[in-house]
């Protein structure tokens, strides 16, 4: 588990991974379900499993995430088009008390916006943030256990760092166009092919404890970020 501070005394644990596996985390990122509506919503040509990564924000200690797209990471890994998309399912219930994710609503629409790093994150320009938001207001996603919600790469978002008593933790999976392959070679895989489960995979599934083939990332390896090991 490694630390991501926000830069107000608060942090948010990380894993990520690369490779899908066959633990039950894995069959949920390969399930038909999953990867057709991903498919469908990148316009309907192959995709594959960019990465996943399990957000942990205690109870009163889990920060906060910055604003920024996610495409303003990864346009720095070679992507050369926002043609990504991620997933992303609470384990918690998600609501306001404890950090719930904030996003604009169609603000994909925008483009890529400036990111620039702060506290070991990199943040939108903020004045051009204020500006969007008068015409994509907030909203916060709230969500119980199981919901899922499918975001654009360039969708604006954020979230409050946990302030309630309740934890509240989430997995997120990140998916790619085949035919937007980074041009070269950086801490996420390229192009490996996604090899789809049927949906009650995820109920017949007994693996819980059995990652070989993730190739979870040393953050240490990530320029983009700046994360402490942590557990």
């Amino acid at each position: 588990m490694d630390m991501l501070p926000d830069g107000q005394g608060k942090q948010a644990g990380l894993v990520i991974w690369s490779h899908p596996g066959d633990d039950v985390t894995g069959i949920v990122s390969r399930s038909e379900k999953v990867v057709d509506t991903c498919q469908e919503l990148l316009g309907g040509g192959e995709i594959y499993h960019y990465h996943a990564k399990f957000v942990r924000k205690d109870a009163y200690t889990g920060g906060s995430f910055l604003w920024h797209q996610d495409y303003g990471y990864w346009y720095k890994n070679g992507n050369l088009f926002p043609d990504l998309l991620t997933i992303f399912i609470p384990v918690d219930i998600s609501d306001q008390t404890n950090g719930c994710l904030q996003i604009l609503p169609g603000s994909h629409k925008c483009g890529r916006i400036d990111h620039f790093p702060v506290a070991g994150q990199n943040q939108c320009d903020l004045e051009r943030v204020k500006q969007i938001i008068e015409r994509h207001p907030i909203k916060h996603v709230e969500m119980d256990p199981g919901d899922a919600l499918i975001f654009h790469s360039n969708v604006i978002h954020t979230s409050a760092p946990n302030n309630s008593p309740n934890r509240r933790w989430a997995l997120l999976y990140s998916y790619n166009l085949r035919s937007n392959d980074p041009v070269f070679k950086h801490h996420h895989p390229n192009y490996t092919p996604l090899e789809k489960v049927p949906n009650a995979a995820i109920k017949e599934c007994r693996n819980y404890i059995d990652f070989t083939g993730k190739d979870f990332l040393d953050p240490s390896v990530d320029k983009t970020v700046k994360a402490d090991k942590g557990q």
